[in-house]
């Protein structure tokens, strides 16, 4: 089957489209380097105007093979939608319309993310993080272990309220204290040394809402 012929672009036309547009391009691929590729489709001539951060292997000049240009056109917006790039990887793309100084559409802009590469990531993570399988602690050898189950008091508190560790007011930490006293959280060694460095607190400041509720008490 024969090459459809393909229109003379309008130079000026591309020029202008370009000159508009070509910088948005490279920001975009600059700031998501080397993930990104942007391509400048010129509705002219239907051929690829300007590549940035090439990952397809097309060329300038070659055939856009556009479909719904209309519809890009009248939705500014299409996508995200997903294709597969040349390598077999899958990429994740939006097309935008680009309109001249008559807001009549003069290009489409597709921004092409590499999402493959985050899939990699992810895929050696899970392994990692499955390790040779986790088992359950060794009764006998983290029974008296205090500090982790003051973490798991401390951060049960603060998922129940809805705080962050690095939020807490000189309340918030007085409540803590009260908290973790009223759990026995401060019957281990060095305990309390340990609740003042992860609450951010001077140790006297513990000691002193301590005597406090003995006093009180």
């Amino acid at each position: 089957m024969p090459r459809r012929k393909t229109p003379k672009p309008d130079d000026a036309a591309r020029e202008s489209l370009l000159a508009r547009y070509a910088h948005i391009a490279d920001s975009i691929t600059t700031l998501f380097f080397p993930y990104a590729e942007v391509v400048i489709h010129d509705l002219s001539d239907q051929t690829i105007a300007y590549l940035s951060n090439n990952l397809s292997k097309r060329e300038i000049g070659d055939d856009s093979a556009l479909e719904d240009v209309e519809e890009t056109a009248r939705e500014r917006l299409v996508g995200p939608y997903e294709k597969l790039n040349w390598d077999g990887r899958r990429m994740r793309c939006v097309s935008t319309a680009l309109f001249d100084d008559a807001g009549n559409a003069a290009g489409v802009m597709c921004i092409n993310f590499n999402i493959a590469a985050f899939d990699e990531m992810r895929s050696t993570l899970d392994l990692f993080l499955r390790g040779a399988g986790v088992v359950a602690q060794p009764v006998e050898l983290f029974k008296d272990d205090w500090q982790e189950r003051i973490n798991t008091f401390l951060h049960g508190w603060l998922r129940e309220r809805q705080i962050a560790l690095n939020s807490l007011t000189r309340d918030h930490r007085r409540e803590l204290v009260e908290a973790l006293h009223a759990q026995g959280a401060f019957k281990g060694k060095s305990s309390a040394n340990y609740v003042a460095k992860v609450l951010g607190m001077g140790r006297a400041t513990v000691y002193k809402h301590l005597r406090e509720m003995k006093d009180g008490g």
